[in-house]
């Protein structure tokens, strides 16, 4: 889209060619669609616009009118494929989205396409002057630098088109209109399963006999008078004695 923007309107269609006894580099001579332009060494930058517009001649006016008309397409493939790409939340999870994406590329196509046929058929012209043996040095131009912007521009639009409208068909026939989360894999499947890995603490031996001295002579001691705390004490020691972590891995 900018590189049509650039090529629609700068006047660096065709400059002035400094051949044979054409040799002077003081002034440089550039046409475009809307103006003519003459540049000089000493800096200064006239332009000067077509006056008329019936008067122009066909090949000019055509040249204008499509590049024209692929300067809006090429904004309205941006817009209505913003709406209709994967990374956006436009129309989310509706069967039109892939729709909408199909109709940028298709836009982005014919734009490319409209940008192509007047850059290439002035690209041609420049160059068939060019060779002209008749033509007098002074009149020969040479291809501009934005008919270079233009037909790289053009060319980008067409394979940006294409590959849109491809992944959106790819789309249609592989999900009948359902997002797919690309670049992100698919979340919804089955897990694999878990490994539980069982965690023993380690003892010490000395510590473990010197515990059972203790509890063997507080329960001779207190078996009489204190049969309840007994038995809680006993339990969390045997709970904190065979207590297992379990993790995931």
């Amino acid at each position: 889209m900018l590189g049509t923007f650039v090529a629609t309107l700068l006047p660096y269609w065709a400059t002035s060619a400094h051949v044979g006894p054409n040799i002077v580099t003081a002034v440089v001579s550039m046409k475009g669609l809307w103006m003519e332009c003459v540049y000089q060494s000493t800096g200064a930058f006239q332009c000067e616009t077509y006056n008329t517009l019936l008067g122009l001649t066909t090949d000019l006016q055509a040249a204008r009118a499509m590049m024209v008309i692929s300067s809006i397409f090429s904004v309205m493939a941006c817009t209505v494929s913003t709406v209709g790409m994967q990374c956006t939340v436009c129309m989310d999870g509706s069967s039109v989205k892939s729709k909408v994406a199909g109709v940028g590329g298709s836009l982005f196509l014919l734009a490319g396409l409209l940008s192509l046929i007047p850059v290439s058929w002035k690209t041609h012209e420049v160059v068939q002057t060019f060779y002209m043996q008749n033509m007098p040095a002074s009149l020969k131009f040479e291809i501009g630098d934005c008919l270079y912007v233009g037909l790289a521009s053009s060319l980008l639009s067409m394979l940006g088109g294409g590959l849109l409208s491809a992944s959106c068909c790819d789309d249609l026939d592989g999900s009948r209109g359902t997002r797919r989360h690309y670049p992100y894999p698919d979340r919804t499947g089955p897990r694999g399963p878990s490994h539980l890995i069982p965690y023993h603490p380690a003892t010490n031996p000395n510590l473990a006999n010197k515990n059972q001295t203790l509890n063997s002579l507080t329960s001779t001691s207190t078996h009489s008078t204190m049969p309840a705390q007994d038995s809680r004490k006993s339990a969390r020691q045997n709970t904190a004695a065979g207590y297992d972590v379990t993790g995931y891995v």
